[in-house]
């Protein structure tokens, strides 16, 4: 099957009547994972019909694949390619320490995942220790590496919120003598026109 000209993209609205059908033939509680659509990757042939889906659940810099389904089963490594490369980027750009998955397609340990081992394991996040106990899981970062990271991302948003704060400050600041000039100046010309309408010399005419 040739992949030239499918799509990759999260799933929306518009393709759940097309998942819906994918879960049903896969035997997925569509009705639970109906409400999860956010985090579903699609992969679309150019007319728009959903050839392939699976779901990636984020927690505690932590990914979970899950709930694949596809149209054609014979296509299906050449599509778990194409979803693959869009989990990976998800995974860098979320900044994932660890993918975990359930699924039992020989595909995903080709990418690198293994069983986990029981220190791995004590690393679930608890919402998924009560699944089913087969895991497979690969450790994409270091965990140190990236808490230390994320704190100097933390650190860096904390500075650009304090200049950020600096700047609107010195805005104001300017902001409040602009208004006073402009105050001032209205204020003289008043004085002036008022000192120029109570001159005698203003209001007599001249001979």
């Amino acid at each position: 099957m040739s992949t030239a000209g499918h799509r990759v993209s999260r799933a929306t609205i518009d393709h759940l009547q097309q998942l819906r059908a994918l879960w049903q033939a896969a035997e997925l509680p569509g009705w639970e994972l109906e409400k999860r659509l956010t985090e579903f990757q699609v992969v679309e042939a150019q007319d728009g019909t959903v050839l392939g889906a699976v779901g990636l659940q984020i927690v505690d810099r932590q990914g979970r694949i899950h709930s694949e389904a596809f149209a054609d089963p014979t296509s299906a490594d050449e599509l778990r390619w194409l979803l693959w490369d869009r989990l990976s980027s998800i995974a860098q750009n979320y900044g994932l320490v660890r993918l975990w998955t359930q699924e039992r397609a020989p595909f995903w340990q080709k990418v690198g995942m293994a069983p986990a081992t029981m220190d791995e394991l004590k690393k679930l996040p608890a919402g998924w220790k009560s699944l089913y106990p087969r895991w497979l899981t690969v450790q994409l970062r270091d965990e140190a590496s990236a808490i230390s990271l994320e704190r100097e991302f933390a650190l860096f948003e904390q500075a650009e919120k304090q200049r950020t704060q600096r700047i609107l400050k010195k805005a104001r600041a300017a902001r409040t003598v602009a208004t006073l000039i402009v105050t001032l100046l209205f204020v003289f010309v008043l004085v002036v026109l008022f000192y120029l309408l109570t001159r005698p010399s203003f209001r007599q005419p001249h001979l």
